[in-house]
């Protein structure tokens, strides 16, 4: 395949645009080579500039649900534009979407959104702290919840060694109320919680892990948090950005039956626009402003052209339950076939799949957490991404991001996708 033209375009946006993207990812810095720019998608396949077409396995990093432009998500936005793209002031859809994803989510009563996800995990720990009149919160390494300061913090030297910043610009005053713990590990976490009794808010967590590739939940983690939280009067928040909506019609709660005090969503929760949302028990959410005292506030929150393409999305979604059965089959068929030819080929693989999230690391050895996320092998991974995109397949490029899988792919795609990964290692 030739990529001339996007070539050219990522030389201009170089020059008045950092890095040439807006988002670090999309610069291809993890495998090398020039970002793909997309002129077009449609239902399963993305068409770039210079007129490629490219079978799509990250659905801009998962709202695509039931693939590009979905005709009723693209009328209600455009029905809803003609009217008007932003008010400032409250509007009959946001109590309309708002009712159903509460419909929709188990343990939750009231919801409010905002403009992305990572502002619905900056607010949904903002409540917590004000909700419990603590400080500290937990996460786990590897689990991404945003660029918000209190998230970019990497682990210490020990289980409770306080956090450090992982960026310039994040304050030490701030890490030190972070604290890390890993991923799968109950104890870790039962530990850090007793060296902080009395002081923790909050435990965030991807339920299932999505940013060191796709990781599941060992059997009995998340209902140990959530025994770990009640003992210890945490707070338990699902960040369900990627998960909410995608794994069941109520996410990792329904998927699992475990009960997270807060969730957070995004992703399809807007169908495709800038929405992310955080939610809870009635009890919980009116501890925000202006009800309660926790502020949290934005101009653009509930903008009507997001909550029309967000409610049509939901709609489509909790009027056709068998979509997350379908999803399951074709991740699974994909699943089978990779192994397949992987195993034919006698390459070191794992694969980690959980829904229509799944993953493929170039190591033998089980992953389970960011550590072992990052044993497999980064040259090969590097090889299978140039491989697959010159096939026409294309793929996160990073080995530590997971796929989304769309039900617009049909059974031939994945046929085409398991052919094209036969192609690269031949």
């Amino acid at each position: 395949m030739l990529y001339q033209r996007s070539s050219q375009l990522f030389a201009e946006a170089e020059k008045v645009i950092p890095g040439g993207v807006n988002s670090p990812v999309r610069a291809f810095k993890s495998v090398g080579g020039t970002p793909i720019f997309v002129q077009e998608a449609k239902g399963a396949y993305l068409y770039d500039v210079d007129g490629n077409r490219l079978v799509d396995y990250i659905n801009s990093w998962g709202p695509m649900l039931l693939g590009h432009a979905y005709p009723p998500v693209v009328e209600a936005v455009i029905e809803k534009a003609k009217k008007g793209t932003s008010f400032g002031m409250p509007t009959e859809i946001e109590t309309e979407i708002a009712a159903l994803a509460v419909s929709m989510v188990p343990n939750i009563d009231k919801i409010r959104f905002v403009n992305s996800g990572t502002e619905a995990c900056m607010s949904a720990i903002r409540l917590a702290r004000g909700y419990t009149d603590r400080e500290k919160i937990i996460k786990f390494k590897g689990c991404y919840h945003g660029h918000s300061d209190s998230f970019l913090i990497q682990a210490g030297s020990g289980a409770v060694t306080f956090g450090s910043p992982n960026s310039p610009g994040v304050t030490q005053g701030t890490a030190k109320d972070t604290l890390l713990a890993t991923y799968n590990d109950l104890a870790n976490v039962a530990s850090i919680l007793e060296a902080n009794k009395g002081e923790v808010a909050a435990i965030i967590i991807e339920p299932v892990a999505g940013n060191m590739g796709c990781i599941p939940p060992k059997p009995g983690f998340l209902e140990g948090l959530r025994q770990l939280c009640d003992t210890h009067e945490t707070l338990l928040i699902f960040d369900e950005v990627m998960t909410g909506f995608r794994l069941a019609r109520g996410g990792a709660q329904e998927l699992f039956g475990v009960r997270a005090d807060l969730v957070t969503f995004g992703k399809v929760i807007g169908g495709g626009l800038p929405v992310g949302a955080f939610a809870g028990s009635a009890q919980v959410m009116d501890y925000l402003a202006p009800v309660g005292p926790v502020y949290q506030a934005g101009t653009l929150s509930g903008n009507p052209l997001a909550m029309a393409a967000g409610l049509a999305m939901l709609q489509a979604i909790n009027n056709d339950l068998a979509v997350f059965e379908r999803l399951e089959e074709k991740t699974a068929y994909l699943e089978q076939g990779m192994r397949r030819v992987l195993e034919a080929k006698q390459i070191k693989y794992t694969i980690n799949r959980v829904g229509s999230m799944i993953s493929v690391f170039f190591d033998e050895r089980e992953v389970v957490d960011f550590d072992t996320a990052g044993y497999g092998n980064n040259d090969q991974f590097k090889t299978f991404f140039h491989g697959l995109l010159k096939e026409g397949v294309y793929i996160a490029p990073s080995s530590y991001e997971t796929w989304f899988i769309t039900d617009a792919l049909t059974y031939d795609d994945l046929d085409f996708t398991i052919q094209a990964v036969e192609k690269v290692f031949a």
